[in-house]
């Protein structure tokens, strides 16, 4: 009889720490959408709130060129978010692992908010401290 207490407690205490870990660790998931200026393009965002409010993104792409071969050439891609209000922020630079686009094709951010984006889009731009968006390469719009 013991045994079988001991037994509960412990699927107890296991299945608490089963839920607490799938509660706290969800991210909200979105895809970009297929893209008419990179066609090859493909990619997506992370969201993830912590325990003080603010929302950690995420943003990973591959297939997408370098902003120098759009028509026209570009500099650099800003990485964009959407709050509640329809108000867009500029969240940050796409970067690939050594910095600048490269032959990876590849890029990616990593970058905390004080808002939940409802939507994330990459524009090309000349200057990544820009404050209005410029040309949408990728967006998770529907």
């Amino acid at each position: 009889m013991q045994k079988l207490l001991q037994s509960t407690k412990l699927l107890g205490f296991t299945l608490a720490v089963v839920a607490i870990f799938t509660f706290t660790s969800c991210a909200k998931k979105m895809s970009f959408s297929s893209s008419r200026v990179v066609p090859a393009a493909e990619g997506s965002v992370k969201i993830k709130s912590d325990k003080n409010d603010n929302y950690t993104v995420e943003v990973n792409v591959k297939n997408l060129a370098t902003p120098s071969q759009l028509t026209p050439p570009k500099n650099t891609y800003a990485v964009w978010g959407t709050n509640n209000n329809n108000e867009v922020q500029n969240i940050g630079q796409l970067r690939n692992s050594s910095g600048w686009f490269s032959k990876s094709l590849k890029g990616s951010l990593s970058t905390v908010t004080s808002f939940k984006p409802r939507s994330v889009f990459i524009t090309a731009e000349y200057d990544s401290q820009v404050k209005y968006p410029g040309m949408i390469v990728l967006t998770t719009r529907r």
